[in-house]
C-alpha cells in the first residue's frame, strides 16, 4: 500500500492524449491523463468511463449536447454512448475505467494508445 501523489505523477508527462496508469483497484484502472484540443468521436461498447476534472476545463460534447466540465467536477459516460473531449487549453485529468478500456473505444486512430504506462 502506497500513496500517490497526484501533482508529482502530473509532472512526469506533458504530452497530450496519452493516459497513464497511477493505479488499480477492482478490475479498474485509475488514470491521469493531460488534454488538449479534440479528441475524436468514439464510444465504448462495455465499459463506462469517468473522467474528473483536477485542473483546468474542457467540453465533453455528445451528439446532441455539450456538457462542461470544471476543476473538481466529474462525468460519467455511460457505454455505448458517442462522445468526444474537446479542451481549448490544456486540462488535467484523472479517469476511472475498465482495465480493458482502450482509450479511442470502437475506433482506431493515431491517438489509440493499446499498452498504457505505469506511473
Amino acid at each position: 500500500m502506497q500513496k500517490v501523489n497526484i501533482e508529482e505523477k502530473l509532472s512526469l508527462f506533458s504530452d497530450y492524449w496519452n493516459p497513464r496508469i497511477v493505479g488499480e483497484l477492482n478490475g479498474q484502472h485509475v488514470k491521469l491523463a493531460k488534454l488538449k484540443g479534440e479528441f475524436i468521436w468514439h464510444k465504448h461498447d462495455d465499459e463506462d468511463e469517468m473522467f474528473l476534472v483536477l485542473e483546468g476545463s474542457f467540453n465533453m460534447e455528445f451528439r446532441d449536447k455539450t456538457v462542461a466540465i470544471n476543476k473538481g467536477e466529474f462525468i460519467i459516460v455511460p457505454r455505448g454512448v458517442e462522445h468526444r473531449p474537446v479542451a481549448p487549453h490544456e486540462v488535467s485529468i484523472m479517469l476511472f475505467e475498465p482495465a480493458t478500456t482502450l482509450n479511442t473505444g470502437d475506433k482506431v486512430d493515431t491517438l489509440t494508445r493499446n499498452n498504457l504506462e505505469t506511473i
